[in-house]
């Protein structure tokens, strides 16, 4: 008896359906993607030979309470207004804009407070101006 030979089938994958599925997800990432321009200043600074560090100012410090109130190093203003605080500026910084101030203020100090003194550095031409914060790790303990 002579057997048969049975006919091997050709092996064929279908590329059909994996090119529609990839067409499928580029057109996908296409349409949701959101395509920012950030737009950023390229800054060379200059360079300087010399080695003569800036001198350490001392701050003006800025504190206000919960209430409101102001107190510039320590000395509590009588009044909480701006006129009275840029007088106390002038007074404590003698015209030097260039003084760094600190603004520390109480967490339930009204805004309106913070902005008052950070309009009043504004007006006399003071641009460093920080705001001191505590962190969350101090709070807790």
């Amino acid at each position: 008896m002579r057997s048969r030979r049975k006919r091997l089938e050709e092996v064929n994958v279908n590329l059909t359906p994996l090119i529609d599925v990839v067409f499928l997800l580029l057109i996908f990432f296409m349409v949701t993607t959101t395509f920012t321009r950030q737009t950023q200043l390229k800054i060379d600074l200059p360079q300087s030979q010399s080695e003569i560090q800036a001198e350490q100012q001392l701050p003006i410090e800025i504190v206000i309470d919960r209430q409101g109130s102001y107190a510039l190093n320590g000395e509590v203003l009588i009044r909480s207004d701006l006129a009275s605080l840029k007088a106390a500026l002038v007074e404590l910084s003698a015209n030097q804009t260039d003084l760094p101030i600190v603004l520390t203020g109480d967490a339930q100090a009204p805004h309106q407070a913070f902005v008052t003194a950070l309009d009043a550095a504004a007006q006399l031409g003071f641009v460093k101006v920080s705001i001191t914060t505590q962190s969350e790790t101090e709070d807790a303990n």
